[in-house]
């Protein structure tokens, strides 16, 4: 044999295990006797386990068989006895030992068959302590039993005695005893049934925390509750007027004012979630409450990303106080309600899965604090809640108070008077059955016998002992004891399940999803419907435009906005500059006429005028020189900015829809636009510098000076001439013959003053600007020879103003003419004829007027238009998050269209969502 083959013969023999069988080694046999190996050991694990679990399954059974009933004594006969248990161990011992000799008689390797032994042993050690466990269990169980009906039939054996004393009729006491025992039995089985009720939360709350565990490992698809709550969100904020027809379904909460109605709510949520006050109104708004399970007991609003501890009392005050925030900040000035939802959300474990409306509670009275029609809008929003077909109306009626009080059961039997979507709750029972001195009442009520209205269920609840801070678990607390120990409902035969808020919530919550499941996919239907209506109407009216909602138009105006800001910065320093002169000069004119250069060359004295104006320059320049120039420079900013975005407006791609928008932000930026302080102290150094220069160095600067103040002149006497001496005297002999105009008689008489004055100007051209008396006698003395017009002192007076200035404009726009050719002299310092002072002055003033409008621009381009522009970003940024300057400035029907069918198509995306996540859940 070659090395290779004895290799291979040595591995294949170590492989093989030990069976040997007509002695010679054979695979196929060894594999053979390992299943049968196997099986046998299986059938042994089955049959043992299969014995114990169903010896126990079978003990269970019986157990809560025989406690739901009041007397199953009989029973016991059915129960194995203790030899047939015994009899039935010996015949699994008999079964396990002929495996044990089937295995046995297999011609088995000694190793494995020790092996089977140990297992075996072990097994049948472990069966046998298990079943005697089991034993043990049953007859302990067996004795508890024994125990509670011989207390049970002792409580009997005492009430049949009591009976007896007091010598009642027989059949009066056997029916008694039945009420007593039916009444025993219930609560009884209210108490399994919560203590069940318990460990399937905490069993659903450990699984609920390994989901979440999961959740960060990967996704997970949101709850039906909740996807059902953001469909209804979408719908309140669509139209919260229920102008749309919502049929979608909810659990709408109304009751009188302080009927417990909030405090139902509550005890449904699990938690004190609302604020409290006694004896005012404290919901002012609806409150959409989201009901859903969860592993913590957790709240959260919509809008927010907080989340509320409600096993803390802090976070349990802070929700309270966000809760009463919301809904005073929601009622508008001179309104007591408002009608804006606020939604919030409430996790839990156990909690049933619905969303609530809580609803202001119904007044008949209106207070001197409230508003004058308080009442009547409260009843309005609860009538528009309850007018959906769908909603599940809970009607909260105060027990405690007398039934012809009630104002809440008329309003629902209006809108629902056949019952068929109402459940009637009748609160503060405890109050009522210590206060009303017929009981019968009460079964009345919860008979639907008391009341005008129909309902689908009638429910009993007690929602407090009177403490507000008492706790939800010592509500329930209370609740059960009372109900455990009231007489009012053992004699009144009232069903258990119509009793404590924990029934009322499985029975509302199965209520609504009934509804839900039979309304959600037509509502679906409406709003496909109105989704085609909607953008048929887009089509016909704007077939060209997008549909863009309000905050999407919003966006797209502050985009054109700021390029009009962008292009602010495009414009070139020069622009700049020629703006800011001009409007610099046509501001500064008047003062610079009537208050230096005027004032100045009326003195006729070349000393007295050089003095004059370096006064009245340095008194200018200290004072509001520099403050007005940076008036005048906002201004020019603003129109310029305003230039711009009217370019923009007048464009042909330019929508109009944007007009209201950009004026408005640009308003609101300029209003909140200050320049800088630091401004006014850096023009004052400035223009005292350039001010105090005299010198004119080049011909070029004189000619300029020369051309500056020959513009200035003409432009103040065309001013003069036009605005008050035409005013004054009237109309010309031109306008007369073609404008078809006459003067009136003050006019005429005025005129004739003026030639007057005139010929007292031509006679000495440099008259003073002052009439004297003689002159004033004169002029009227003249006008009563020639023309025989009596006019007084003032008049004449008032007419020499324009008149002289008129004249004095004149000579220096001549005398301007006469400097043009003396620079020589001016500049060698020689003395001229022609008084050249004036050209000076403006000489200062215009260079005063280049620095100043340099400065001026630097200050614009590298800090006021970035400024600017900051604002016009605070005031866009500002506008975004107020709703309602966005509805003010996006009006029109173009507006509305596109709000409505983005509304329409996310709440139909989100119900379809919601019905296929429902099928799936099915």
């Amino acid at each position: 044999m070659s090395a290779l083959a004895r290799s291979h013969h040595l591995l294949r023999h170590r492989r093989l295990v030990g069976v040997v069988v007509s002695g010679q080694p054979n695979r196929s046999v060894a594999m053979v006797v390992a299943r049968i190996l196997r099986g046998a050991l299986k059938i042994r694990y089955l049959i043992l386990g299969g014995a114990v679990g169903g010896g126990y399954q079978l003990q269970k059974t019986y157990d809560k068989w025989r406690e739901s009933v009041p007397d199953m004594s009989w029973m016991k006969e059915l129960m194995p006895s203790t030899e047939t248990v015994d009899s039935f161990r010996a015949s699994l011992s008999n079964m396990g030992q002929k495996f044990k000799g089937t295995i046995s008689s297999l011609d088995v390797d000694p190793k494995w068959r020790e092996f089977g032994d140990e297992k075996y042993s072990q097994l049948k050690k472990w069966f046998d302590q298990r079943l005697e466990d089991a034993i043990e269990a049953a007859k302990e169980a067996d004795e508890v039993r024994a125990s509670a009906e011989m207390e049970y039939e002792t409580d009997v054996f005492s009430v049949k005695a009591a009976h007896k004393e007091e010598q009642r009729d027989p059949t009066r006491e056997r029916l008694e005893s039945l009420e007593a025992e039916l009444m025993a039995v219930q609560l009884k089985y209210q108490r399994e049934l919560e203590k069940v009720e318990k460990e399937n939360r905490e069993l659903r709350r450990q699984l609920l925390l390994r989901g979440k565990e999961a959740s960060s490992k990967k996704h997970i698809k949101k709850s039906l509750i909740d996807m059902y709550s953001e469909v209804l969100d979408e719908l309140s904020g669509y139209d919260s007027n229920y102008n749309v027809q919502d049929h979608l379904p909810r659990v709408v909460v109304v009751g009188d004012q302080s009927s417990g109605k909030t405090s139902v709510l509550e005890m449904i949520a699990g938690a004190r979630i609302f604020p409290r006050g006694a004896g005012e109104m404290m919901t002012r708004a609806p409150v959409q409450v989201t009901l859903s399970e969860g592993p913590y007991h957790i709240a959260q609003f919509k809008d927010s990303s907080r989340e509320y501890d409600l096993a803390k009392e802090s976070d349990l005050a802070a929700l309270c106080q966000d809760v009463e925030y919301r809904m005073r900040n929601s009622v508008r000035p001179g309104k007591t309600i408002s009608n804006e939802v606020i939604s919030m959300t409430v996790k839990g474990p156990g909690l049933q899965r619905m969303v609530l409306v809580d609803l202001p509670g119904i007044i008949s009275t209106v207070t001197t604090e409230m508003a004058s029609d308080t009442r009547e809008n409260i009843r309005q929003i609860s009538q528009a809640y309850m007018a959906n077909p769908n909603a599940i109306i809970l009607c909260i009626q105060d027990g405690s108070i007398d039934a012809e009080r009630s104002n809440v059961t008329d309003l629902v039997s209006q809108m629902d008077p056949q019952g068929k979507r109402t459940i009637f709750v009748l609160t503060k029972v405890d109050m009522a059955e210590e206060n009303l001195a017929s009981p019968d009442r009460i079964k009345k009520a919860l008979s639907g016998l008391l009341f005008p209205m129909r309902a689908l269920g009638y429910f009993a609840v007690v929602t407090g002992k009177g403490n507000r801070n008492d706790t939800i678990e010592e509500i329930r607390s209370h609740e059960e004891k009372f109900f455990k120990s009231s007489q009012l409902f053992r004699h009144g035969l009232v069903n258990s399940t119509q009793l404590t808020t924990r029934n009322l919530s499985f029975a509302v919550s199965e209520c609504f999803w009934k509804m839900v499941q039979d309304t959600v996919e037509q509502q679906a239907d409406a709003f496909k419907a109105t989704r085609f209506n909607l953008e048929t109407e887009w089509k016909n009216k704007y077939p060209r435009l997008r549909e863009l909602d309000r905050d999407e138009l919003f966006d797209k105006g502050r985009g054109e906005i700021l390029d009009d800001v962008v292009a602010l910065g495009q414009v070139s320093p020069k622009q700049w500059e020629d703006a800011l002169k001009e409007r610099l000069w046509s501001h500064l004119a008047t003062y610079v006429f009537d208050q230096i250069y005027l004032p100045a060359a009326q003195t006729h004295e070349s000393g007295t005028f050089n003095t004059t104006v370096d006064i009245k320059l340095k008194q200018w320049a200290d004072g509001q020189l520099p403050r007005k120039c940076v008036e005048l420079g906002w201004q020019t900013l603003q129109d310029v900015f305003w230039g711009l975005l009217s370019k923009s407006l007048e464009a042909r791609d330019h929508d109009t829809i944007f007009d209201q928008l950009k004026k408005s932000v640009v308003q609101e930026s300029f209003q909140r636009h200050q320049w800088e302080d630091k401004a006014k102290d850096i023009l004052r150094v400035i223009q005292l510098n350039a001010l105090e220069d005299r010198s004119i160095k080049d011909k070029s600067d004189w000619d300029a000076a020369i051309k500056f103040l020959d513009g200035s002149i003409q432009q103040n006497l065309q001013v003069v001439v036009e605005t008050t001496v035409n005013d004054m005297v009237g109309p010309g002999i031109m306008d007369q013959w073609l404008k078809w105009q006459s003067p009136s008689p003050e006019q005429k008489l005025r005129s004739a003053i003026g030639k007057e004055l005139e010929k007292l100007l031509n006679t000495d051209a440099h008259h003073s600007p002052h009439l004297s008396y003689e002159e004033v006698s004169m002029v009227r003395k003249n006008l009563a020879t020639s023309q025989s017009l009596e006019v007084d002192n003032d008049l004449v007076r008032q007419t020499w103003v324009p008149v002289f200035r008129k004249h004095f404009l004149g000579l220096s726009l001549k005398n301007v003419g006469d400097c043009r050719r003396s620079f020589y002299q001016y500049q060698h310092g020689l003395e001229s004829e022609v008084d050249c002072n004036a050209v000076v002055l403006f000489w200062r003033i215009q260079q005063m007027l280049q620095v100043t409008a340099n400065s001026l621009r630097q200050q614009i381009m590298n800090r006021e238009a970035r400024r600017l522009e900051r604002e016009v970003k605070s005031v866009l940024e500002d506008f975004s998050q107020d709703c309602d300057k966005k509805k003010e400035l996006l009006t029109g029907r173009r507006v509305q269209l596109a709000e409505e069918l983005k509304r329409v198509r996310e709440i139909q995306e989100r119900l379809e969502e919601f019905i296929n996540a429902l099928s799936s859940e099915k």
